[in-house]
């Protein structure tokens, strides 16, 4: 059975997330001795990074996950979910603070539900990055970069931190099964 290549180059919403679900459900059920997820993404909505963790993370066959060029925001978590975690040299990674566009009036109730859910996410975003890097020599500060120091980290210090096992470029193989994910 061939491996299964999913190359993630699009944001994180309603629509990737569902056809995320949709293709690595596929290598499941064709028997992929592995799932490949390379990502490229400025990152999107919080609840979608999130389900699309869970899900990478409940599948029966092991999931590498390749940071292609940058990752950001939320595509830190879903990068994250791979068991296996890699960086092409010239990439990066991106941690910043959460942002929301809200439209329209807003009332107080509404909006203490939104700072709620904001101190929610930013808490459940630390600890899956505590949980997934707690082998890396060097901690990252991730509730700092997410409420005030955005930061940039590089693939060697990526390495460090316990972001990646490994700075390489991604596998490409005639014989893999490989779809696409941009919108």
């Amino acid at each position: 059975m061939p491996v299964h290549v999913i190359n993630f180059t699009g944001p994180i919403n309603a629509s990737t997330c569902g056809q995320l679900i949709d293709k690595a459900s596929l290598a499941v059920k064709e028997d992929a001795p592995r799932l490949i997820v390379n990502i490229a993404t400025m990152g999107g909505e919080c609840s979608y990074g999130f389900t699309m963790y869970n899900f990478l993370m409940a599948l029966p066959i092991p999931v590498h996950t390749h940071n292609l060029g940058t990752v950001e925001s939320m595509g830190n978590i879903v990068f994250l979910a791979g068991q296996r975690r890699t960086a092409c040299t010239h990439s990066k990674f991106l941690f910043h603070p959460f942002h929301w566009h809200l439209q329209g009036s807003v009332d107080h109730s509404r909006m203490s539900e939104y700072a709620m859910s904001l101190d929610y996410d930013l808490h459940l975003y630390a600890q899956i990055v505590a949980e997934r890097t707690s082998n890396g020599k060097n901690a990252l500060e991730t509730e700092k970069y997410l409420t005030a120091a955005p930061r940039i980290i590089n693939p060697e210090e990526a390495l460090h931190s316990g972001l990646i096992t490994a700075v390489e470029p991604t596998e490409v193989h005639a014989g893999f099964v490989c779809s696409c994910i941009y919108s």
